[in-house]
């Protein structure tokens, strides 16, 4: 049997600014709070971060586990695909797709979050999609969009497509594919999918009850955005990010490094 390698200890806090490090420290603690929440994939999903005042994005070296990340293991590329730093590792090609299809028009959006859960494949297969029925729901459906599903996503010629139906939205359905959301921040983007991914599994929860569902009002639902600000106080994702951040010290510290 071959013994298990262990993984290249890098450090490159030293070659980089301020501003990357703290955006790659970020970034890595959201793949473990990913990891955390059993929103994984084994190794198969992605999270990206635009690196500030830059096109330069940061990614996962793909093979390590989303446990697995680090500040300093995180790759960093442009929007070519072209790795930027020397790094023993390689990305994924799906994910360089999707990522820098939206990094190229998002300008807003410095981070880039995307999942194949189970809830969230399972309601991106339903015709109907997000249906207002939690309060969640109200939240997701003020600032979503649909793509339909175009097989793994290879091919460039997609990236317009996908562009197009995101629009200005933050949250997305890629159909019987998986989530996306996006943000100012990785706070955001992550608390985004917190959200989208806790209205999907509402949602299936309450299928399997088999009863009748009853509807928000549209009411209600126009009023979304400005009740959204009222409870994170205009903080976004910041206003759970740092207690995120504690928990992740307490569980698996380490992403910092």
């Amino acid at each position: 049997m071959n013994a298990i390698q262990p993984l290249p200890v890098v450090d490159v806090k030293d070659q980089v600014s301020a501003d990357e490090w703290q955006t790659r420290v970020d970034l890595a603690a959201c793949y473990r709070l990913i990891a955390m929440y059993g929103w994984d994939d084994v190794v198969f999903t992605h999270v990206s971060a635009k690196i500030p005042g830059t096109e330069h994005f940061l990614i996962n070296p793909y093979g390590l586990m989303f446990e697995e990340m680090t500040a300093s293991n995180l790759v960093k590329i442009d929007l070519q695909g072209n790795k930027l730093m020397d790094t023993p590792y390689d990305i994924n090609p799906a994910g360089f797709t999707i990522h820098s299809a939206v990094h190229e028009v998002r300008h807003d959006a410095a981070c880039v979050l995307h999942t194949h859960t189970a809830a969230g494949v399972g309601v991106s297969a339903q015709k109907e999609g997000i249906l207002p029925i939690s309060q969640q729901s109200i939240f997701v459906l003020s600032n979503l969009s649909y793509h339909d599903y175009e097989g793994v996503a290879l091919n460039e010629e997609e990236k317009a497509r996908l562009q197009a139906d995101l629009g200005k939205t933050n949250a997305m359905v890629l159909r019987n594919h998986g989530l996306m959301t996006c943000g100012k921040s990785v706070a955001e983007a992550f608390l985004g999918m917190y959200t989208l991914q806790r209205c999907c599994e509402i949602q299936i929860a309450a299928q399997a009850g088999s009863g009748e569902l009853i509807t928000i009002p549209q009411a209600i639902l126009d009023g979304a955005k400005e009740s959204m600000r009222k409870v994170t106080r205009g903080a976004g994702g910041n206003i759970a990010w740092p207690a995120l951040l504690r928990k992740l010290q307490r569980v698996n510290p380490g992403f910092d490094h």
